[in-house]
């Protein structure tokens, strides 16, 4: 005879799950909130679940217990109650939280209804090491969950935290709304943040693009792209490393930003820049390397990425700086974005300050762990549906970003991705990793790819796409299209339309084109290069690099937002590695003199870009638009696919293109629809000017991607 669980449901209302319900006498319950027995006034039980119904409600700032007979059952857990509509109707609120400074004043405000008291601790240095360090301490009111103070003084220079009283523990928490901290994040900073503008920011916006499909996007790592003592970049590592101007390698080939300029991206991912978990990265000796999917605060930049972590508005200032050199030659910052989960929850300022809200819990009461980081956050819960929307309006507004990649997006719900859509300007762009994991969400609200049609203008991770290339990532030696793989041209048929639902043979989950972000390789799993190298691993370099060529023509000529992840477009490797989130630099940073050794492979990848930005026919914005303009062509061969863009609706120079993808390692004769066809793309050579002129039957080599014009 065993009550298993007991779960707070209501504020009048308590659920247990017995092992068996036989074995109970429910007139034999007894319940106890704070020091006080309630009394039970109605029971009832369905198969082993007993609810009882209470004759006054429960105050939530105290512990409630269940007893049976003379047994006691341990506390009762609230976290149903903490995300039923009962409570967050009651306690949800609109006002303005964390720090509102001004020279004269400066107010504090946090959320927790469940706190005994908050006090407001000010110090005087944000270093937690100075143990010497005595903050003054200020009495925080109380307005139905609502605690603040209002300070009439100038308090610029100083830091803070929060000490909360809640469920008999006193712990001291950073703001979850701090928008400065101390070096390594564990105090709050009270600055100006008008000062961390760079000169001439106001004048800054944010770039618009007609459409999100003309986006060409490239991820790469602040630490990554600089650190490799090639780079020719001082700064190394730095979001001002990122600043610096004409910055070449030994080869007096370009580096740094003027090599994101040369190869014609149009939008920057940037991996996570938000403050890291002081645990994976110390940023006062950031020797240790660690990718930063690890939040601590969520509003902040990494101190690491700064050259002073220990001067709050460092940090702020130079990642302005980067954006705005990025602005400064035309290219769109994206910020990778990791609101799924924390490094640590139960030391995390969320469960610090209200235990219990913030984390999404499973039935027996343990965290969810869809994020297989041990925690997952509880986006239906509408305080942290807020929290979630203030944040990347903040970064946004703040920091004029111009688009956000959602990391496991699918531990998110439905309807706070569609208004995070809505909340944001219309220029930026949205999109994520909408994997189906396992996390305590039915699947029918996950921000997930089988719910696109719930979520029509938020692009996912395509990995359809990305599997049918190179072949799936969790197999080392899984071939795709691009390695030799037969029976795959269904697949690059629905790959090609974006994998819209663009007829019954040829059908993806999407139901337009901007939802498919198409990929080959990105931070994670292996690189291209590495992946390659398992799947041919009988093949000679030269052939391993007509493949990288192959996939990289094909992603750059489907439908839908490609992404190159940094050094694809020259081989990069991370020596078989293939979570290197915490491999040293030199498995992680771009190679620069390999980058010099295989430029030839860079020409021919920036060249397919420059064709994709000179041609709309290959960034069509719409369903109807893919399906009124391109036909698949009649092809006998097999592992070859071949169609039209006719631009019928669009304007382009080019009336009709005709790609052709050929994975055999033998030429393949294609016969072209009539008239005259000026090839400007194969394997050697992509150009927006005529090679040769071709009619009849054209012999596609092997390993390559065609492309042919003509504006008859």
């Amino acid at each position: 005879m065993n009550i298993i669980r007991a779960f707070i449901t209501g504020f009048k209302t308590v659920e247990c799950t017995v092992d068996n319900i036989n074995d109970f006498n429910l007139i034999k319950f007894y319940f106890k909130n704070r020091d006080r027995y309630i009394n039970i006034i109605s029971r009832y039980s369905n198969n082993n679940i007993i609810t009882l119904v209470l004759s006054e409600e429960i105050d939530i700032k105290y512990a409630c217990t269940l007893f049976y007979d003379d047994h006691t059952f341990s506390d009762c857990d609230y976290f149903k109650l903490f995300a039923s509509e009962e409570f967050n109707g009651r306690f949800f609120t609109l006002d303005e939280l964390g720090l509102n400074y001004n020279e004269t004043y400066s107010e504090f405000r946090v959320w927790s209804p469940v706190a005994l008291s908050v006090n407001l601790l000010l110090y005087k240095n944000g270093n937690t090491a100075d143990l010497t360090a005595t903050p003054t301490k200020i009495q925080m009111s109380e307005i139905n969950g609502l605690w603040s103070v209002r300070i009439d003084k100038n308090l610029n220079g100083k830091f803070y935290t929060y000490e909360v009283n809640v469920y008999g523990n006193i712990n001291e928490a950073t703001d979850p709304y701090a928008k400065a901290v101390g070096v390594n994040g564990q105090r709050g900073a009270i600055i100006d943040l008008l000062q961390t503008n760079p000169i001439g920011f106001e004048n800054d916006s944010p770039i618009t693009k007609e459409n999100y499909t003309d986006a060409i996007i490239y991820e790469l790592s602040v630490r990554d792209i600089s650190t490799n003592p090639n780079s020719g970049i001082k700064n190394r590592g730095k979001f001002i490393g990122l600043t610096e101007k004409n910055t070449k390698t030994k080869n007096n080939k370009p580096t740094g930003l003027a090599y994101l300029k040369y190869l014609g991206i149009t939008h920057v991912q940037i991996m996570p820049v938000f403050d890291f978990s002081y645990n994976s990265v110390d940023e006062k000796n950031p020797y240790k390397y660690n990718w930063g999917y690890d939040p601590q605060n969520y509003n902040v930049p990494e101190g690491s990425y700064s050259t002073n972590p220990y001067i709050p508005n460092k940090r702020i200032l130079e990642l302005k700086e980067m954006i705005f050199a990025f602005h400064k030659k035309g290219i769109c910052v994206n910020m990778d974005v990791v609101y799924n989960h924390v490094f640590d929850a139960k030391h995390h300022c969320f469960e610090l300050i209200f235990p219990g809200y913030y984390f999404r819990r499973n039935e027996d009461g343990s965290f969810s762990n869809g994020s297989n980081c041990g925690n997952d956050t509880a986006s239906e819960n509408l305080m942290m549906k807020r929290f979630i929307i203030d944040s990347m309006l903040y970064w946004a507004r703040e920091y004029h970003l111009d688009g956000f990649r959602i990391d496991l997006m699918g531990i998110h719900d439905i309807d706070t991705i569609n208004t995070l859509r809505d909340r944001l300007d219309r220029h930026i762009m949205l999109y994520g990793e909408g994997w189906n994991l396992g996390t305590a969400l039915s699947s029918d609200k996950k921000a997930i790819i089988t719910n696109s049609a719930k979520l029509p203008e938020i692009g996912f991770f395509n990995d359809i796409t990305r599997d049918i290339l190179e072949g799936s990532i969790f197999s080392k030696f899984d071939k795709g299209f691009i390695s030799g793989k037969e029976g795959l041209e269904s697949g690059i048929m629905t790959s090609i339309v974006g994998c819209t639902k663009y007829s019954d043979d040829t059908s993806g989950p999407f139901y337009s084109p901007i939802q498919s972000i198409n990929y080959i390789s990105c931070h994670d799993n292996s690189t291209l290069w590495d992946k390659l190298k398992s799947t041919c691993s009988d093949e000679p370099e030269e052939k391993l690099m007509a493949r990288l060529k192959f996939a990289l023509g094909i992603l750059l000529t489907c439908q839908g937002i490609p992404l190159l992840s940094s050094g694809i477009e020259f081989g990069i490797s991370k020596e078989g590695v293939e979570n290197s989130y915490n491999s040293p630099d030199e498995i992680n940073w771009v190679d620069w003199e390999r980058r010099d050794k295989y430029i030839d492979l860079v020409t021919y990848v920036k060249s397919l870009i420059d064709l994709r930005k000179a041609h709309p026919a290959f960034r069509l914005s719409t369903l109807d638009d893919i399906k009124d303009n391109i036909k698949f062509l009649f092809v006998p061969s097999k592992n070859v696919v071949a169609f039209v863009i006719k631009s019928l609706d669009i304007i382009d120079s080019w009336q009709n293109i005709v790609v052709i993808y050929n994975a055999n390692k033998y030429s393949v004769e294609i016969k072209l629809p009539p008239d005259t066809w000026n090839l400007v793309a194969n394997k050697s050579v992509v150009s927006n000017k005529p090679i040769s002129g071709h009619s009849g039957l054209f012999l596609a080599e092997g390993i390559s991607v065609n492309v042919l014009y003509n504006n008859c």
